[in-house]
């Protein structure tokens, strides 16, 4: 079954039936990537490239963990010749794994690297430009002579390659796009095309077609819609060259691996990507399993219940655009997407049944404090709930259960198609019409829904193809012009918490990355509610839908990193997590510095040994700052700017 979508809005091969897209094979050393292989999995050291047995003790202990192409930092010439000896003492200890060394700035050192190691990283934004954040005006002549400037620079590079059968990644990042890029096209996913296109190129001029390519950031809607873009770039110049797939400054524990599969996972849903490296701000080892976990997903989804054929998208891909609905009471336009937690298997609700979902109740103060991860609604079954609730929470019933005591206040029915179908609207507020997929379509239900006053779509699937059988669903909505909110509920079981963590990622943040859902609904018998909860509201924060707590937008160290990347973080982290909606950037070096935390309010990059400069935005505030001082200088700058609140305590004062 084919889909029949208007050029300008394919970015894969199907919507609908789940298919990979098909590229053509790139060999890095015995591995290939794309073509008929499995997705490959890949990492980074972490050590100083000029320390050769601890790089060649973590790169083994990488590949022991299961990933399949080691990446290495070679950030000046003595490292990039170091990786000689790095990789003799890999292969005597008897692995084969390809090596890639990564490089910016240094050109010298990637053509020393094209000689020894089976691949070689570029980034097109400081490969042959130097970053000034300068808007520099270009006339189509002027702008050609500096592509011509970086033909010169790069050349060597491709034809080194080339001769020594060494592939290349030329791989974008949002946070390091050039002075020239950011001039002429903006800070956007565009820009990053382009960068890369004006790369690959130079690359096909010279008959050299050994190339992967990605479009990384740490923002997952910058992301998604850049690698999209750069597939209708490829398919209009009938290109298929394998993708690389990560995001950039995931950071750490459950927030870094809740945003690297709300970004990776939302297109390897549409069969988009080659070879996956999940950052994390922990041991490269770590991401091993994650990056695996997300992968083996579909090695068997092409076997899923069909989706009907789409025969007009009305979803632009490219950029985001929350669908437009009505607003019923908090539910819809205008209103951050709302959440619904579950307690409809409890045996008793109390008031501390309450305190899993954001609410704790002090019984000497006879009062409620709510906290900034709490939940919108509660749905319950038929239990009963005999005392005051929160003046924020709103409380869900099944039908027959609501209608015993409808006028209770804050207390809303939950109703069936069927039921809708023979009674209607039963609350004059709020109802919750609950349906799964392939009972839309069918019956005029569409249609009874556009009738509705006081009602949202709690919709479900039982299609292991999910994402896309939910999208679908959209589409057929948007293209009715029926503007009821949409509320989706998913419920896993026979899974573990890090798969739950990961795919409730992936099936609820694909929909909300293209501002497709008004709320979630996630239900699970493997994760307790208190961190269920915050995993809900994680998956909203990483989407940037809703925000509700500090973001971190922290590198996952390399050898280039100048400090103690997880310890720095885990400080900063301490004191500063209350700051709701802030985000700060922790990178280890200049290179992943303020570019490449973009958008961050607040910046701590290392700058040398045990120093530290500071960035509000892009500026620099404090230069050389002594690591021992920068957390609390950091502090005060966050003061400084207005934007530091002090911490409750434990009683919420």
């Amino acid at each position: 079954m084919s889909t029949a979508i208007s050029d300008d809005k394919k970015y894969t091969t199907s919507l609908i039936t789940y298919h990979r897209f098909k590229t053509r094979e790139v060999k890095v050393g015995n591995i290939g990537i794309g073509g008929d292989n499995p997705i490959r999995i890949q990492s980074m050291t972490t050590t100083d490239t000029m320390d050769t047995q601890k790089t060649i003790d973590q790169s083994i202990r990488m590949i022991e963990a299961g990933c399949e192409i080691v990446r290495i930092t070679a950030p000046t010439k003595n490292d990039a010749i170091n990786l000689g000896p790095i990789k003799d003492g890999i292969r005597a200890a008897g692995y084969a794994t390809p090596l890639v060394a990564d490089i910016h700035f240094t050109p010298n050192a990637a053509e020393i690297a094209a000689g020894i190691v089976e691949k070689v990283r570029v980034n097109p934004g400081n490969y042959a430009d130097k970053k000034k954040f300068e808007n520099i005006e270009y006339t189509d002549e002027t702008y050609n002579s500096e592509l011509e400037r970086i033909r010169k620079r790069f050349t060597p590079l491709v034809l080194l390659c080339k001769q020594n059968g060494a592939a290349m990644r030329i791989g974008t990042n949002h946070g390091s796009l050039s002075d020239r890029i950011m001039s002429r096209y903006g800070d956007t996913p565009q820009g990053m095309v382009e960068s890369a296109m004006e790369f690959l190129r130079i690359c096909r001029d010279h008959d050299y077609h050994d190339i992967v390519l990605s479009m990384k950031a740490s923002n997952c809607k910058i992301m998604v819609e850049a690698y999209r873009l750069l597939m209708v770039y490829m398919m209009r110049e009938d290109m298929n060259y394998p993708l690389h797939l990560g995001v950039t400054e995931a950071g750490e524990g459950e927030d870094g691996r809740v945003k690297s599969a709300v970004g990776i996972g939302t297109l390897l849903e549409d069969g988009i990507g080659d070879t996956v490296r999940v950052s994390l701000t922990e041991e490269p080892e770590a991401e091993i399993p994650v990056a695996e976990m997300l992968v083996k997903r579909y090695a068997e989804r092409g076997d899923h219940d069909p989706i009907p054929e789409i025969i007009h998208n009305p979803i632009n891909p490219f950029e985001f655009n929350r669908r437009e609905t009505d607003v019923i009471l908090n539910i819809g336009k205008g209103e951050v997407p709302r959440i619904i937690g579950d307690l409809s298997e409890r045996e008793t609700i109390k008031p501390a049944s309450l305190f899993a979902f954001g609410y704790n109740y002090s019984i000497p103060l006879d009062k409620w404090n709510i906290t900034d991860q709490a939940t919108d609604f509660i749905f319950v079954g038929n239990n009963e709930v005999d005392f005051q609730i929160p003046g924020t929470l709103g409380i869900i019933a099944n039908a027959d259960y609501w209608k015993k005591d409808p006028a209770k206040p804050r207390y809303y029915p939950l109703i069936t198609k069927a039921e809708f179908e023979k009674e209607g609207e039963l609350s004059q507020k709020l109802n919750f019409i609950q349906a799964e997929d392939t009972e839309i379509y069918n019956d005029g239900f569409i249609d009874k829904l556009k009738q509705t006053q006081h009602s949202v779509l709690v919709l479900s699937t039982q299609n292991t193809h999910a994402v896309a059988a939910l999208r679908r669903v959209f589409m057929e909505l948007m293209n009715a012009e029926c503007r009821i909110p949409v509320m989706i509920y998913r419920k896993y079981n026979k899974l573990n918490k890090e798969e739950l963590q990961l795919y409730s990622a992936t099936d609820f943040g694909a929909l909300l990355i293209d501002g497709l859902s008004d709320g979630i609904w996630l239900k699970s018998n493997v994760m307790e509610l208190k961190a269920q909860n915050a995993l809900t509201f994680g998956i909203l924060q990483a989407t940037r839908t809703r925000i509700s707590k500090t973001e971190y937008i922290s590198c996952p160290s390399c050898g280039r990193t100048l400090f103690d990347l997880q310890e720095t973080t885990a400080k900063i982290r301490s004191r500063t997590d209350h700051l709701k909606g802030l985000k700060i950037g922790i990178m280890g070096c200049i290179v992943n510095g303020p570019g490449e935390m973009a958008d961050a309010d607040y910046g701590y990059v290392g700058t040398g040994v045990g120093k530290i400069t500071l960035y509000k935005e892009k500026d620099v505030v404090k230069r050389n700052v002594s690591s021992e001082h920068a957390v609390d200088e950091l502090i005060e700058l966050i003061k400084l700017h207005g934007d530091w609140i002090e911490p409750l305590n434990p009683d919420g004062n």
